[in-house]
């Protein structure tokens, strides 16, 4: 007996009164999800409620279960819409998203998060299917710090999937990771979560195009982010990865196994394994010269495998089945890298020590400001012309905002991002201690 699951993750790229032509976009996003015949879809950067219901009514037929997650002062923007029964939600706020006075970045505005539902599927049991957006500025060159809120998150995200696993529960996790595969936070991922890239499993061998085409790169590669092919990123400013390769693969449906249950040791459990993986969406809009969004939809097909469908070895196992490329195999659990988990500590730390310097800096600035706001006081008796006060209550007002603005920044903001980061520092350092007394 053979079934599947059909996943798709698609980022919809819907903020209001930001992103471009969202109404028509969102409108023809809902009827082409109509038009699929997908079990579980993940939708990111839905912010726009009223967006929301117009999808979730447009597949009702075929999803009747969904879930919209609140998270942060403007949302969470993640979606979940299942076949199945949800018989379970949670989210789970990242603790660093940048910083307040990245305005133009926005994340820390919104709520990035891990959020997830339960299913209860009639093969597998209960399927916890987690949805993601981790956080966006660092790109992929450069010192591993500048992706350090990027590694918090997907050590977080990392958590969460490896208790949902240990807690005997089939792990599907979508969404847009901000990582291009080779990066670090996909290895933490990988490697702690033991999680398998539906991309890498479908396409177990490399493409050998050393040139490839725009349309390759999305074919052959995988690529969903920065194509040439998409309308909103065709002439925009992009950086040197995306130009050499034409375009990022930052979308992923990646799954696990359950940690077999010990009160089970013998009971044969199903197998989930990729066997299609594809990038769609990839066209305008009809009757439109724009793209469905400014990334490409992927989409997943998981095989369920039962019975003799199962190999020997993994229907014997009594831990955790890794999925890699075309093999199964059975053993322990995954663990970090020696090179991953060292990479990361210093990465955190370097960011730790950067982000203890900035709160210096901000901290001096409050000074100093407080120190111009007593000089403004004292000279405030000595204007010698009436056109001046208006100038001299705006100057105030600014300096009065700025120094509001240092304080939070260097002393409220600047002590949360160190605790966080000394958080997952001080759990790396046991986590590494607990495999090196192993």
């Amino acid at each position: 007996m053979a079934e599947q699951l059909r996943i798709l993750t698609l980022n919809c790229w819907g903020l209001k009164y930001v992103a471009k032509n969202r109404t028509e976009r969102i409108q023809a996003i809902a009827q082409e999800l109509a038009k699929f015949d997908h079990d579980i879809i993940a939708l990111q950067e839905i912010w726009v409620f009223a967006d929301y219901e117009h999808v979730r009514d447009s597949v009702v037929k075929r999803l009747p279960y969904a879930k919209f997650f609140y998270s942060g002062a403007l949302g969470s923007g993640l979606a979940l819409l299942s076949r199945f029964p949800i018989i379970g939600t949670s989210v789970h706020p990242y603790s660093l998203n940048g910083a307040p006075i990245d305005v133009a970045g926005g994340d820390w505005f919104v709520g990035k998060a891990a959020v997830s539902i339960i299913i209860s599927h009639p093969v597998l049991g209960q399927v916890q299917v987690f949805n993601t957006h981790l956080y966006a500025k660092g790109g992929e060159d450069g010192p591993e710090y500048n992706r350090a809120h990027r590694l918090v998150n997907a050590w977080e995200f990392s958590k969460l999937v490896r208790q949902a696993a240990e807690l005997g529960r089939y792990v599907i996790a979508a969404g847009d990771f901000n990582s291009i595969p080779s990066t670090l936070p996909m290895a933490l991922i990988r490697e702690y979560a033991a999680l398998s890239d539906s991309w890498a499993d479908a396409h177990p061998t490399p493409p050998t195009i050393s040139s490839p085409s725009a349309m390759e790169a999305i074919t052959q590669f995988g690529v969903t982010a920065d194509s040439p092919l998409n309308s909103y990123s065709a002439g925009k400013p992009i950086g040197p990865y995306a130009r050499k390769f034409l375009g990022k693969r930052l979308d992923y449906v990646l799954y696990r196994q359950p940690v077999r249950p010990l009160t089970r040791p013998d009971d044969p459990l199903p197998l989930l394994k990729c066997t299609e993986c594809n990038v769609v969406l990839t066209d305008t809009v009809p009757g439109h010269a724009f793209s469905f969004s400014d990334h490409f939809g992927l989409e997943a097909t998981l095989e369920i495998r039962t019975g003799s469908q199962v190999p020997a070895d993994l229907a014997d196992t009594h831990n955790v089945w890794s999925v890699s490329g075309a093999s199964a195999l059975a053993g322990p659990a995954s663990e970090l890298s020696a090179d991953s988990l060292s990479t990361a500590m210093q990465a955190l730390a370097a960011c730790y020590r950067f982000s203890r310097q900035r709160a210096r800096k901000e901290l001096l600035l409050f000074a100093l400001c407080i120190v111009i706001l007593l000089a403004l006081v004292v000279s405030s008796s000595w204007l010698p012309h009436s056109w001046i006060n208006p100038i001299f209550i705006l100057f105030t007002i600014f300096i009065a905002w700025l120094a509001t603005t240092m304080l939070y920044e260097g002393f409220l903001y600047g002590n949360w991002e160190c605790n966080a980061l000394m958080n997952v520092i001080e759990e790396l350092e046991i986590y590494k201690n607990t495999l090196e007394t192993r």
